[in-house]
């Protein structure tokens, strides 16, 4: 399994907010620390305002900021909202599986409880452990994905 662009994106726009606890940030700068394309990340940031993980003010002194504690944003809930599905394997699409072993392959359930484990684990933690964890919250400047060497 593995999370989209999107995903991630949205994973680290709430990173870099849960560090900006002092105020708002803008998409100019988030794009900048990340290196991210702007376009995308305008796309990831309504997203989020629009299931509610953030907050967004427009206008020259605007930008975004978590809409609750770091510690009350669920990561299961994040990855839920903004995967558009855990096909993990042709069989999990109704609309376009083609595969002629699926009434009688043992895989898909197996594929279906990964899945669910894999949420489930997703679940037990916050964006709160996320920056705490790393040391984010210490040292705000080292990009969050960056090598953990040197």
């Amino acid at each position: 399994m593995q999370l989209t662009q999107y995903t991630d994106y949205s994973l680290r726009v709430l990173i870099h907010l849960a560090k900006r606890a002092d105020g708002l940030a803008t998409v100019p700068e988030i794009a900048e620390f990340y290196g991210i394309s702007r376009n995308h990340l305008v796309k990831v940031i309504h997203n989020l305002a629009a299931k509610g993980f953030i907050l967004t003010t427009r206008g020259r002194n605007g930008g975004m900021k978590l809409s609750r504690p770091p510690s009350k944003i669920i990561l299961g809930d994040v990855i839920r909202n903004t995967e558009s599905n855990f096909d993990i394997a042709e069989c999990f699409n109704t609309a376009s599986n083609c595969c002629v072993i699926t009434p009688n392959c043992g895989l898909r359930s197996i594929f279906r409880e990964a899945q669910m484990g894999f949420i489930k684990a997703m679940d037990k933690y916050t964006l709160a452990d996320v920056v705490t964890r790393g040391g984010l919250l210490n040292n705000p400047v080292r990009p969050p994905f960056a090598s953990r060497s040197g």
